[in-house]
């Protein structure tokens, strides 16, 4: 069974809007199409691509407890996405009053910005 890249990312959350504006309005994800669940949430979309889910913690977690399923003890270090624009994702952010750490991986041409979305997940942003 071979892989062929990451379908989306999940992000638990107990603020499903301030979650949503952080992804849509700072890193300009896009909301679209999502089927019907037993959840609240959200299906970001990156290109066409719905590549971020966000669901309401609490009743995502009910829903994991009703089908059997063992709930995640963790989290991932974070997320990364690639961009294009560093001074305009500096731009975006600074206007939301997100605090970003930059770096910068010469080797690979690499420029990057790490933030955190409303929960606490780390957010990579690479830009080349």
């Amino acid at each position: 069974m071979p892989l062929h890249g990451l379908g989306h990312a999940l992000v638990l959350t107990d603020d499903l809007e301030a979650t949503r504006a952080f992804y849509c309005d700072v890193l300009g994800l896009e909301p679209g199409d999502r089927p019907s669940l037993p959840f609240p949430g959200y299906w970001l979309y990156l290109d066409g691509v719905a590549c971020m889910h966000v669901a309401e913690r609490a009743a995502y977690e009910a829903e994991v407890d009703r089908m059997g399923l063992p709930r995640a003890k963790g989290g991932a270090d974070h997320l990364a996405f690639d961009a294009a624009d560093h001074e305009e994702i500096v731009a975006r952010l600074d206007a939301a009053g997100v605090t970003a750490i930059p770096n910068e991986v010469p080797a690979a041409g690499l420029r990057q910005l790490f933030v955190e979305d409303p929960n606490g997940v780390r957010i990579e942003l690479n830009v080349r």
